[in-house]
């Protein structure tokens, strides 16, 4: 579906782009899969999640070039490279260079006091910081954000519920698997990072697990995103119908650049 600009300049459609899909020092470093993060545009507010490196190039080299200026908040799950190296320079966009203070940033308490994450003078640039804590609650513009539990990861890490008025949607940020993920991330739409093809002993989702979730929660859609290379030479898009056969959910791999319309998925309260 094209978007349908308001006189604001944003999107009254609710989306998400995914500005980069790769997952992993290797696939990232050598960009194998791009590893951008996501745009989201809910309710008629917009976010960018997980910045990682190149990001606001993606934005601006889209056949369809993304504004940082329309942005009204930057989330980071964590403060690992691949999700936050381009968070500086997209608040120097979104608040351009300074003279327009706008937006916020939620992040993760570490990640706030990590020193360098965010350059000093770059905090008073935007109208505020929200930290993000287990079980905590955020409103940006339409959005409530909640961040249910915190993830078993290398740093402070947590997954979003974004509550729209008639859709929730559920990323889950990196993480060791544990059986409660299944419990708090049980939106219309699931965003899961796999970074593995395989069990492994990191603190990532691999495919199985991926698998676990989806057949407990039930969505209307689970998109596989953040790929290391063994899911990469595995051929997302080919094990993504193997886990729709196996769940009996309909399960996409997410692509660079893909936009994915959440016109058609209605909350599960809303259903009959």
């Amino acid at each position: 579906m094209e978007e349908v600009p308001s006189e604001t300049g944003r999107s009254t459609v609710n989306r998400v782009i995914f500005l980069g899909t790769g997952g992993a020092r290797f696939v990232v470093f050598q960009q194998i899969r791009a590893s951008g993060g996501m745009w989201m545009e809910l309710d008629g507010t917009t976010l960018l999640v997980d910045p990682g490196p190149g990001s606001l190039v993606k934005m601006r080299t889209k056949k369809e070039k993304l504004d940082p200026r329309n942005l009204d908040a930057i989330v980071l799950s964590h403060a690992h490279l691949d999700h936050s190296a381009d968070l500086n320079v997209v608040i120097e966009a979104m608040t351009e260079g300074g003279f327009k203070k706008k937006g916020q940033v939620l992040l993760p308490r570490q990640a706030m006091e990590e020193p360098g994450l965010v350059l000093d003078y770059l905090r008073e640039y935007v109208n505020g910081f929200q930290v993000m804590v287990e079980g905590g609650t955020y409103q940006v513009g339409n959005v409530e954000l909640e961040t249910p539990i915190k993830h078993i990861h290398g740093l402070e890490t947590y997954g979003i519920n974004f509550r729209l008025e008639d859709l929730t949607l559920s990323y889950v940020s990196d993480s060791r698997y544990f059986e409660k993920l299944a419990e708090v991330y049980n939106g219309d739409v699931l965003i899961l990072n796999v970074v593995r093809a395989k069990p492994s002993n990191l603190d990532h989702l691999c495919l199985d697990d991926a698998k676990a979730i989806i057949s407990k929660v039930k969505p209307g859609l689970a998109v596989l995103t953040h790929f290391g290379m063994t899911v990469i030479k595995a051929k997302p898009w080919v094990l993504a119908e193997e886990m729709s056969r196996e769940t009996g959910v309909k399960v996409v791999a997410a692509r660079d650049g893909m936009i994915l319309d959440l016109a058609e998925f209605t909350s599960k309260n809303e259903k009959p």
